[in-house]
């Protein structure tokens, strides 16, 4: 038994142990670190799937940091030349805005050829500005019925940005998508967030979940400004940005494999408990050609199991709020 209490600035785990003793566990600034437990819930997936796996593609390009786009610097996170030495403040790097450009030219294009050939949805977590400057790709995906998901107005650290700022940031963000398919976004992943990102998240509303969270294997509720809110996790482990880190992925084999040991772990616990995976791609990584045909290899193997249920993030929150409301 697990219940959950506060006393005014502090939360408190109420937890019965083996011998049916009661222990008062501090969560410490609100972090939780038990979660579902030896129990998590039965998801309930459609058809009695075993997991619940969602294809989400990153938009940024045209949003990172560039001195035309009136920043001090250019962009070196999640690009080719990540060891090569950053220019001064103030000056171009054309090689990683050329870098960035390819995967809103031609990347992002691969990739979803790849998924509508195997008619397999996707959530798109588009970034605002990266939309006001190539609107195309997210219009072709709403089209194939992608979920078009927030990704906050730029692709850059909100660490710092005021509270005010930010909260403009996120109606800029939302007004992007609804302008350009029609339909405000049903969730939020911001990536580079901030302490105030979710609360502003739930104060603005109209978001069915957020993604900005990598602490559990299935979605889960949290109280945020005294309202329920609910969190469907992501996996930074199968996220192609670690093509971009040193300590990654250096060929598509790496992320094949990598991904399906993820997967046959994930669809054999399914058998007795189910959960859920995420893969995360970005045109100007994955939507290189010696990798894009890693993730066409990948996305056929899911194809060859069945008792997978391939869906959207929108789709996922709304089941969850059909099967397992929140109780807080």
């Amino acid at each position: 038994m697990v219940v959950m209490f506060s006393d005014k600035t502090r939360f408190w785990l109420l937890v019965k142990t083996m011998n049916d003793s009661e222990v008062k566990v501090k969560l410490d600034h609100k972090r939780d670190f038990i979660g579902y437990g030896e129990t998590p819930p039965d998801p309930q997936w459609p058809n009695g799937a075993r997991l619940a796996l969602t294809i989400a593609i990153n938009y940024e390009e045209g949003a990172e940091s560039a001195i035309p786009n009136g920043d001090d610097y250019s962009e070196t996170y999640l690009s080719e030349s990540m060891s090569l030495t950053q220019p001064p403040v103030g000056y171009r790097d054309l090689s990683v805005e050329s870098i960035y450009e390819y995967g809103s030219r031609a990347g992002i294009w691969r990739l979803i050829r790849l998924l509508t050939e195997r008619e397999m949805p996707a959530t798109v977590w588009a970034v605002g500005q990266a939309i006001e400057k190539n609107p195309l790709p997210i219009i072709a995906m709403a089209k194939a019925g992608f979920e078009i998901a927030s990704h906050h107005y730029r692709w850059i650290s909100y660490y710092v940005m005021s509270e005010q700022e930010e909260r403009n940031h996120l109606k800029r963000a939302i007004a992007a998508i609804k302008e350009t398919v029609g339909t405000r976004p049903q969730g939020i992943y911001a990536g580079r967030y901030s302490l105030n990102t979710r609360r502003l998240i739930v104060e603005e509303g109209g978001f069915l979940y957020d993604s900005d969270a990598y602490g559990d294997d299935l979605p889960y509720w949290t109280t945020v400004s005294g309202k329920p809110h609910l969190i469907i996790p992501s996996m930074l482990d199968n996220n192609d940005f670690r093509y971009a880190h040193f300590s990654g992925w250096a060929t598509g084999d790496d992320f094949f494999n990598y991904n399906k040991a993820t997967f046959d772990q994930l669809y054999q616990e399914g058998a007795q408990s189910p959960k859920m995976m995420t893969i995360a791609l970005h045109g100007r990584l994955s939507g290189r050609p010696g990798r894009a045909h890693a993730v066409a290899r990948f996305l056929d193997y899911i194809k060859s199991h069945s008792d997978v249920w391939v869906c959207t993030r929108q789709q996922m929150a709304e089941h969850w709020y059909k099967y397992h409301s929140p109780n807080l």
